[in-house]
Parts: structure tokens; sequence; C-alpha cells
């Protein structure tokens, strides 16, 4: 029976494949949602993971946390640089580093910020060293330079009328370990060399240290600093210490020592001019949202494929209609009535399990495919990967394929073989 089967399929193979093709596209579309919409959660949380707190200015906690954790660029209100201080000689906080942005190069964000955020979040370096000095960088492992390049700033994103900063060119001396987040992707450059830049005063201090990179060392890249400017730096330690007169940043990051003290600052900084928040609880907000068009996608993909269910459906009715004088002289040749419900069922059944398992495939390659678009524009790596919940949904559409097949095969089955033949 098995032989007849496959071979009545080779046979009429063109509207076998349309079949399997109408039901794979169906099921793709469902796949392809659910395990986008799970990596991008999972991403998401990881790239958070790495950050207890964010405090910055009275203003959207979205917008705080999509711009100083995920590095999507968006103006935002300056916190004082009296937070940035207090926090600093909390005894409750183990490291707090500002976050300060607005510039880029050749689409990576340049960041400025401490050391502490190299250690504390950034997996440390896997080549080089810290920035020391004001006209050095370290760059994300996704960052396609080598160390001893020198990266010039332009003011905003390339594209949107930004222009470069005449007035210094970063030496790349380190390079951080991969993270699987936006930081990947991010130039981080010291926090004083950004509010230089930038007109504002970081701290009052106005030595200059005449160790400025030599042009012909061993390593160096001509290509990359033919001509360009370096403006001199302070002697003044990086990174502190902080004042109260210190500039006003975008966000401050905060490793608190303890659960426990972490609350304590959320609840402290969560009031009057600043805000706190737990990127974790804001991601949930956005999951919210991200689960609404979830519905939405999954409520048309269901219609698809009860569409795909109802076009199957009425083609293999036709089918059956069309083969009468085939069943019918099977039927006359003694052939049971189970063998011919059995035929009839097993060939559509194997053509719509075909068209399921070749939809998952089709669904996991599409989400293989846009989760490394979302990591290429954006850093964040989007874990794909089947649950276990995937398969019971797998299993149940197998379910309804076979309750689908057996519609013809019941009509095959009831069908007498002396009509069928004067058919």
């Amino acid at each position: 029976m098995i032989r007849f089967v496959f071979a009545d399929l080779r046979r009429l193979w063109a509207g076998s494949l349309v079949v399997i093709l109408l039901v794979a596209l169906a099921t793709a579309l469902g796949v392809a949602v659910t395990l986008q919409e799970r990596a991008l959660r999972l991403g998401s949380a990881r790239a958070a993971d790495r950050f207890d707190l964010v405090i910055g200015a009275a203003g959207s906690e979205t917008q705080l946390v999509l711009s100083s954790i995920f590095l999507q660029a968006a103006p935002l209100p300056l916190v004082s640089g009296k937070v940035l201080h207090d926090l600093a000689e909390d005894p409750r906080v183990l490291w707090a580093a500002p976050v300060g942005f607005g510039d880029s190069f050749d689409g990576h964000p340049i960041v400025g910020t401490t050391t502490a955020l190299i250690d504390g979040a950034g997996g440390g370096l896997a080549g080089g060293r810290a920035f020391t000095a004001r006209a050095e960088a370290v760059i994300g492992a996704a960052v396609p330079l080598r160390l001893g390049q020198d990266v010039k700033p332009m003011h905003g994103m390339a594209g949107e009328g930004g222009h470069t900063h005449a007035e210094i060119a970063y030496r790349v001396v380190g390079r951080m370990a991969p993270t699987g987040t936006p930081w990947d992707r991010a130039i981080l450059v010291p926090i004083e060399a950004v509010w230089g830049l930038h007109g504002m005063d970081a701290g009052g201090a106005h030595a200059h240290d005449v160790s400025d990179h030599d042009r012909d060392s061993p390593g160096h890249d001509h290509a990359t600093e033919a001509d360009s400017p370096r403006h001199e730096e302070p002697t003044a330690a990086l990174g502190g210490p902080w004042s109260e007169t210190t500039p006003g940043v975008p966000a401050i990051l905060v490793k608190p020592r303890t659960f426990a003290d972490a609350y304590k600052l959320r609840a402290q900084y969560r009031a009057g001019s600043t805000l706190a928040v737990f990127p974790g609880e804001v991601l949930t907000a956005l999951y919210a949202t991200l689960g609404d068009a979830k519905a939405v996608l999954n409520g048309v993909a269901i219609g698809a494929q009860f569409l795909v269910a109802a076009a199957i459906a009425l083609v293999t009715v036709m089918h059956v209609g069309q083969r009468r004088r085939q069943i019918g002289a099977l039927r006359a040749l003694g052939a049971p009535r189970l063998a011919l419900f059995g035929i009839v069922w097993m060939e559509l059944f194997v053509l719509v399990a075909i068209g399921i398992l070749a939809g998952c495939a089709l669904g996991y390659g599409a989400a293989q495919f846009l989760s490394a678009l979302f990591t290429r524009e954006n850093g964040v790596v989007l874990p794909v990967a089947f649950a276990r919940a995937d398969f019971a949904l797998v299993l149940a559409l197998l379910g309804v394929a076979a309750l689908l097949a057996a519609l013809p095969a019941w009509m095959a089955y009831r069908q007498p073989p002396a009509a069928a033949l004067r058919a």
C-alpha cells in the first residue's frame, strides 16, 4: 500500500507540491513569530542582566533603559553631577559608571564612561589595556578596528547631518571580551573627553599632558590618522574623584553591593529630579507590548492555517471526485474498503506532514536570519531555539492533519464501486 501511495504522489507531483508549499508557508509564519519573539525576550533579558540599576533624570523609564543599556541614541535630560558624586561616595555602591553619548564612528556609538564599566559589566578586556588618557579608547568585540587605529568622532550618527569633531582623535588601546550585548558594537572613551569635546567643564583641570602618542609609533595605522588633530590632555586622573561641580550625564549605571542596597538606592533616587529603575522591570512592560503584537501575529498565522486547511480540504475532496473511476476499479478488483481508506488518508497525511515539517525548518531559518540582522544592527545576540512547547504544537498540528485527511478518506470508503465505475 505504501508503494502505491508514493507512486500515486509521484504521478501527481505538481498538485502534491502545491499542497506542501501551502502548508509549509502557513506553518512557517507561526513558527517564525514564536521563535523570534522568544529570542527577542531572551536576548534583551541577557543584555539587561549585566546592569542592576540605572539612574537618570526624571523622564521616561523606557527611554532611559533603551539609551543607557541598549545604546539607542535619543536626547535625555542630564542628571546632576552631584548625584554621580553621591553615588561614588555611597558605601552601598560597589561601582557607579557615568554614561555619556551623542557621538559615533562609522555607525558605532561612542560612549563616554569609566574603566569601572569595562571591568564590571563589559566582561573585561580580551586584548590591549584600558584607557588611561583622554585621547584613548576601548572598543567592543564587534567593532572592526585594530589596536593602534584612530577614531574620529562624529556628532550624532552618519546620515543624520552630523559633523566630525576636529578637536580629537581617539587611539584604540584595548578590546573588550564579547558580551552578546549592544556594548559589543560600542567604542568606550573617558567621560572626561566627552565633557571636554562638548564644552563642559570636567572639573577645572587645565594642566596639559605632553605624553601624546608618537604618530610614528610601531603598529600605528597612518591611513586613519593622517593630519588628524589630537587635543592636549589634562594630567588629572580619569574616572574621578567627582565633586558637586562635576558636569551632568544622561545616565549612571550602578552596581549595588547587595539586593537590599539595590532596593534602597532605587527608592532613594526614584523621587524628585531623579529616576532609578531596574532594567528588568522596564523590559517586563515592553514584553507586555510584544505579547500583544505576538497575539496579533499569531492570530494572523492561525487564520492563514485555517484558510490553508479549508483550501486543502476542498482540493482533496475534488481530487477524490476526479478519482472515482480509479477507486471504483480498485474496489471491483477486490480492494477492501479499509485499504482504500488507508490509501487516501495516507496520501493526504503524508503531504500535510511534509508541509508541517518543512514549515518548521523554514520558520526556524527565517527566525535565524532576522536574528542575525538584528544582532548586526543592534549588537544584541538573539538565541533562536525550539522549546518543548514547540514540539507539542507540532504534534498537535500533525493530529489535526490526521483528522483533516480522514474526510476524503471517509468519502472514498463509502463510495460504492458500481456507482464509481458509472461516473
